[in-house]
């Protein structure tokens, strides 16, 4: 019983972390429907910043709101190639993800993997330090559930302003938000900005739970947040009473299931990649034999 509440503790802590860049993915990938590569750079982005800041002294939380600044600045850069430059969804993501390796590999001093073992993370500073020893157990999780629904309610707010619908419409309708005298390059750069910055927070949320940032943390991001996203529509798209961020959280947490369960049956490390390829091969078919989409648009 000890070993599952612990897997489970653990399911849930990777599942609320990678629910907060699943739900930056859903902006580029549902809503702008832009296939946004740069997510496998700017996660490890936020990891690399987070490291260099708290090493060099700064307070964690705001280790935090630089990282999402970061990876917003990538996201940035990303929608200038597409719109401004007139290079191809596809290839302005991987541009931006393979300038970001070097950036990533400068922030780390030239090594693949920084550590500050010991130092202040959100997870061991502040109120959370002062919980009592039988809280301790679980302070991860919580303080990982904590940002998530930060990010999701924050979310849920900017999708209801002007700038959020005009946001979501230049994704259904971009001949819409141009007859109302506004830019649909500028929505499509801001969404970009969003999805990236998510994607930074999550790495920098990830660094600091294991106290170390390593440029290889975005291998495979691509992959487990798109998994997450369609896997969390596909499955609660008939909840009506969900929003899409909780759909995306839940669908990084039922993938996080998938892969603890195939690993707790015995399969070999060296799969892993080909299981997340397979769960999202099947989450994509999955996807298009379900119902058409128009819950995702009323449930933002």
């Amino acid at each position: 019983m000890d070993i599952f509440i612990r897997l489970l503790i653990n399911v849930l802590e990777e599942g609320f972390i990678f629910g907060i860049m699943a739900m930056g993915v859903f902006i580029s990938y549902r809503i702008l429907s832009f296939p946004d590569l740069s997510v496998d750079g700017t996660f490890p982005l936020g990891a690399c910043v987070t490291a260099l800041l708290i090493t060099g002294g700064i307070n964690p939380w705001l280790a935090c709101i630089l990282a999402f600044l970061a990876g917003a600045a990538a996201g940035s850069i990303t929608g200038l190639l597409h719109v401004r430059l007139k290079i191809t969804d596809l290839l302005s993501g991987i541009l931006m993800m393979t300038a970001l390796w070097t950036v990533n590999l400068l922030l780390t001093g030239g090594t693949a993997i920084r550590q500050f073992f010991g130092m202040d993370t959100i997870f061991n500073w502040g109120p959370i330090a002062l919980l009592p020893d039988g809280f301790r157990r679980v302070r991860i999780l919580l303080m990982a559930f904590l940002v998530m629904i930060a990010v999701k309610l924050t979310l849920d707010w900017f999708f209801r302003t002007r700038t959020g619908l005009l946001l979501r419409a230049s994704g259904d309708n971009g001949q819409f938000v141009t007859s109302l005298a506004r830019d649909q390059g500028k929505m499509k750069i801001l969404g970009l900005a969003l999805g990236n910055g998510c994607a930074a927070l999550a790495g920098s949320v990830m660094a600091q739970q294991t106290q170390m940032a390593d440029i290889n943390f975005g291998r495979g991001m691509v992959v487990l947040s798109l998994a997450s996203v369609i896997i969390g529509t596909s499955i609660f798209r008939r909840m009506s009473f969900l929003r899409v961020t909780t759909m995306a959280v839940l669908g990084a947490i039922f993938y996080r299931v998938c892969l603890s369960t195939a690993m707790l049956i015995g399969l070999p490390t060296n799969y892993v990649q080909l299981l997340m390829a397979a769960i999202l091969t099947l989450a994509l078919v999955w996807g298009r034999v379900s119902a058409g989409g128009g819950v995702l648009r009323r449930g933002i």
